[in-house]
């Protein structure tokens, strides 16, 4: 009976050896699933079977990536995206099917994301999501803060006048008809002056909000299409891109050929000349080495830097999102909080008048006072200074989702410059794995071409070199 220490140090090593033989299980299965579809005439019905079912999960993936990305990003209709899916993805299980080149420019298309022009497509994609999300937003709670200027202004004239209007009322109070010949305060309106004038500052306000009801929608239309169009280039761009490294792969054998691969090392060993690598030239790159060179590690520095710098301009844009929409609600919830001031005007004149007053102060006496006219009026009425008919817009909340997905492809972008020097190297490999006549030639090219360097290092004449094994 093992002591409890031992049985747990056997599970544990037990454990170990299943994970490390049921991984090198998987990967065994994917280096054949690799190599099956990367043959170009299958060689047993198993080989075509796998063929088949691998170029029509790839070709199902891309139909449902095009729908999602036509329907969902670029905002087409989902009857078009259907059908412009559904299209694509038989063009490409057609072309996977029978066209062992496809095969390589799709794998090929992969890698490529992780170039320059994968990270092109995924800078645009991120800058369209941005702006279609943020800037149309931004308008909108403008326009809000303008409608409650407009509300505001309405509101205020419109109390002004009215106003005017009780103030004209007790002015007349005071002077009633009948009484000829009578004074009294005199309060009058200009009515037509000042209905033009509420009129003039209810167009200009209309105006300003229907402007920017019309940049708003400008603004979006304009993001759309951008985004469309600039997609679409980047994508086609992409595929030939694609399609031109592999047409350099196979028409130049100077043609990105600077790595020391496998095939290269075994040759070397068989002809021994293995001292051609033993103090390799920088252009030689190790392609199983992780290790990026000096030059690949400033030119990521300096990139990054560049990045950080976009990052920031996102950030900032985002920010601006916010305090917009904070604005918006703080003016719309001081709009709706104002309240209605009720005012109250209350007159009382007494109006009398005496005959011969002077004669009551003779005799120290209070002079007698006939009433000529007595008034009592009282005036209620309120101050809005919001209009009650000028409906308040709410604030828009900016979005979350779309900021989120921007900066994640933004990091994406980011991460390809750390990987563009792997995915160059997987792209090589890729190439050299569908092609493997035309790698064995190129390997017999960088043969020669380290044979011609280390001849000329030692000052001796180049010597011809066997190429019987490449042809």
């Amino acid at each position: 009976m093992r002591p409890p220490g031992g049985t747990l140090e056997h599970l544990v090593r037990t454990g170990w050896r299943y994970w490390y033989l049921g991984l090198r299980k998987a990967l065994a299965l994917l280096q054949a699933t690799w190599i099956t579809y990367s043959q170009p005439v299958p060689a047993s019905c198993g080989q075509l079977l796998t063929q088949i079912l691998l170029c029509g999960s790839l070709a199902l993936a891309a139909a449902s990536l095009t729908y999602c990305w036509l329907a969902s990003s670029l905002l087409y209709p989902l009857g078009p995206s259907a059908v412009v899916a559904t299209v694509c993805g038989l063009l490409a299980f057609l072309g996977l099917v029978l066209v062992p080149p496809a095969r390589c420019l799709f794998a090929l298309s992969v890698p490529t994301l992780g170039t320059e022009q994968g990270r092109r497509l995924l800078l645009s994609w991120s800058t369209a999501t941005l702006t279609i999300a943020v800037v149309p937003n931004i308008l909108a709670n403008l326009r809000a803060t303008g409608q409650v200027l407009r509300c505001v202004t309405e509101g205020s004239l419109e109390s002004l006048l009215n106003t005017t209007h009780w103030l004209q009322t007790a002015s007349q109070a005071l002077n009633p008809d009948g009484q000829a010949g009578s004074q009294g305060l005199t309060l009058q309106a200009q009515g037509d002056s000042a209905a033009a004038f509420r009129l003039h500052v209810l167009r200009v306000t209309q105006q300003v909000l229907e402007d920017f009801s019309g940049l708003e929608s400008s603004a979006r239309v304009v993001a759309l299409g951008t985004q469309r169009v600039v997609t679409g280039l980047f994508m086609l761009g992409l595929l030939l891109d694609s399609a031109w490294y592999l047409y350099r792969y196979l028409t130049d054998l100077r043609f990105d050929n600077i790595y020391a691969t496998r095939q290269l090392t075994q040759r070397l060993a068989e002809v021994g000349a293995t001292h051609l690598t033993a103090s390799p030239p920088a252009w030689l790159l190790w392609a199983a080495q992780p290790r990026l060179s000096q030059a690949e590690l400033l030119s990521c520095l300096v990139r990054l830097g560049l990045f950080t710098l976009l990052l920031m301009a996102m950030a900032v844009t985002v920010a601006m999102d916010y305090v917009a929409f904070l604005l918006a609600q703080a003016a719309v919830d001081w709009a709706r909080e104002l309240p209605a001031v009720p005012v109250t005007l209350t007159i009382k004149y007494n109006a009398a008048y005496t005959i011969l007053g002077f004669l009551p102060f003779l005799f120290n006496r209070p002079p007698l006072e006939n009433p000529y006219l007595s008034a009592h009026n009282s005036f209620q009425w309120e101050l809005r200074f919001t209009a009650p008919g000028c409906p308040l817009l709410p604030a828009q909340r900016p979005h979350t989702a779309a900021p989120l997905a921007a900066g994640a492809l933004q990091l994406a972008a980011c991460s390809t410059v750390l990987l563009e020097t792997y995915a160059r190297r997987l792209r090589h490999s890729i190439a050299a794995s569908f092609f493997r006549t035309q790698e064995a030639k190129r390997v017999c090219h960088l043969h020669a071409r380290l044979q011609r360097r280390y001849d000329r290092h030692r000052g001796q004449p180049a010597q011809p070199q066997d190429t019987s094994s490449c042809s």
